[in-house]
């Protein structure tokens, strides 16, 4: 049984997406040599294949209500060791990305404690990255 996924998602320009996804969060290509490089692109998302589709569409963002405030919707992310996710701000900071939600603490003092923060990605798409504190 896999516990992995796979997620095909609209990225813009490919060459500024693999740039951010392999320089600042410290991705690594899946496919260097393929059949279709101006098309797509296949990223080893910690474990899972994300599929950088070309695209010229930019893409509409919401906010929903959850436990602690309103989160952008649709958006999609990784639990991290806490050394990545803290070298992913550091990159963050470094490449002057602004923050769509700055880090934050959720269930503070309970098992499920995180930290976790919101970017978006050059093309628009959210991620929501996060640490367990407390596992």
């Amino acid at each position: 049984m896999s516990n992995r996924f796979h997620l095909a998602i609209e990225a813009g320009d490919l060459k500024t997406a693999v740039d951010f996804y392999v320089n600042v969060l410290g991705c690594t290509k899946h496919n260097s040599e393929f059949k279709y490089p101006d098309a797509w692109v296949d990223i080893n998302f910690w474990g899972n294949e994300l599929t950088l589709h070309k695209t010229e569409m930019k893409l509409p963002n919401e906010r929903h209500d959850v436990d602690m405030g309103k989160v952008p919707v649709p958006h999609f992310g990784v639990h991290l060791d806490p050394s990545v996710f803290n070298k992913i701000k550091e990159n963050i900071k470094k490449n002057n990305i602004q923050y769509l939600d700055e880090p934050y603490t959720r269930f503070k003092g309970k098992k499920e404690q995180q930290e976790t923060f919101f970017i978006k990605d050059p093309h628009g798409n959210i991620l929501e990255l996060k640490t367990l504190n407390n596992s």
